[in-house]
Order: structure tokens, then sequence, then C-alpha cells
């Protein structure tokens, strides 16, 4: 994403804004609280405080620039809308979120909605999975 993204989104563009951008572009692994955030802009030098980053992710989100996630048992973590569907799975011990897409698993829930005289307008699926243990 660049400065011109912000515009299209109605966005002024700022060091901070362009700074959390460039974060989360790059951020491995996708998903951040707004600390891990904070915390990557303060070891690079940043001057931007909490209170800001909250603030910035609230437009973005409220822009269609990222979306927000509130996995059960964690904080809400944030990924940048690539525009690209997928679905998640939460590793219960761990906190780690894995992203995948299963065009079976998307075509069985519209058969779903169909089949109770509705269609999706959106949906969301995470999965909170757990390592098997090893025989």
């Amino acid at each position: 994403m660049e400065s011109q993204d912000l515009r299209k989104a109605g966005l002024k563009v700022t060091h901070p804004r362009m700074r959390i951008l460039e974060v989360l572009e790059t951020a491995s692994p996708k998903h951040l609280t707004a600390e891990d955030i904070y915390r990557h802009l303060l070891e690079n030098g940043d001057d931007i405080g909490l209170a800001t980053v909250y603030r910035v992710l609230t437009q973005f989100e409220g822009a269609g620039l990222v979306l927000k996630h509130n996995f059960e048992g964690g904080q809400a973590v944030y990924e940048l809308d690539r525009g690209q569907h997928h679905d998640h799975m939460v590793d219960v011990d761990t906190g780690k979120v894995i992203e995948f897409t299963s065009p079976e698993i998307e075509r069985l829930q519209h058969e779903i909605a169909a089949k109770y005289g509705f269609e999706i307008e959106d949906h969301s699926l995470v999965l909170y999975v757990r390592a098997r243990k090893k025989k």
C-alpha cells in the first residue's frame, strides 16, 4: 500500500499512518496486536505513541484498509485487507494464527445457507486447534 491508498480511503498521509502501514505490510506473522506494532515502531526509532497506533488502526479499519480479528482468549489482532478471502486457525496452546483457504468449505457454506433460504453476505470462520500428540 502506498500514500495514494490512504488518500483513496479519505485519510491524510501522515508519518504515523505511513509507518504503521509499512509495519503491517512487512509483518511476519501477518496478524499483529496494536502493542506488537507499537513495539516494532519503538525498536526502529519511531516516536509514535500507543494511543496513536490504536487511533490509526481504528481509522484504517473504518476505511477498509485493515481487518480486525477478536479471536477467543486473545487480544485483537490486525492484518492488511488484501481483498482475498481466507479463514483462520488459532493454535490454542501457542496463540499462533494460521491462514487457509478451502474452496470446498466455501461451497458447503453457500449450500447450507441456500438450504435454509439464505445468501451469505459475509462470514468469518475460525477453527481453534491443538497440535496432535505424537503416538
